[in-house]
């Protein structure tokens, strides 16, 4: 019997979605207001799934405080309250774009999680914009 558990956090972040690649006025007009080159914030909202067979002697698919606390650990001590391109070394060469922050929360996660247990990344960077992964 698989069952899916939810955890549900929020972080704040500042980012600026630019391509070094790319001349001032490409960026500008593929990520608009996204380019600000004094950087914008976002209150993210993360819900990380973990889906799995319960465990027969405690019923849980996971223990909801050690992902509690492993997702404080390994994405909220690192990116709430920062600037994605200028305080972590996961975004000083990735666009810190919400589908790249959402595959890195990922990778942070997934080798912390037992590898029998499906894991799934939901961050809503607004309250209508939103991404999955994977997919």
């Amino acid at each position: 019997m698989k069952v899916a558990v939810f955890r549900k956090e929020h972080f704040n972040a500042a980012h600026r979605l630019n391509n070094p690649k790319w001349t001032e006025e490409e960026n500008r007009e593929v990520f608009g207001k996204c380019n600000n080159p004094n950087f914008h914030g976002h209150n993210y909202e993360l819900i990380v799934k973990v889906t799995g067979e319960t465990d027969p002697d405690t019923g849980y698919v996971m223990d909801m405080k050690v992902l509690s606390d492993l997702i404080k650990e390994r994405v909220l001590d690192r990116f709430d309250h920062k600037n994605l391109n200028l305080d972590t070394k996961e975004f000083s060469n990735l666009n810190p774009t919400a589908e790249n922050i959402a595959v890195v929360i990922f990778n942070l996660l997934r080798g912390e999680i037992d590898p029998d247990k499906e894991l799934k990344i939901k961050l809503y960077e607004t309250e209508r914009n939103y991404v999955e992964y994977p997919a």
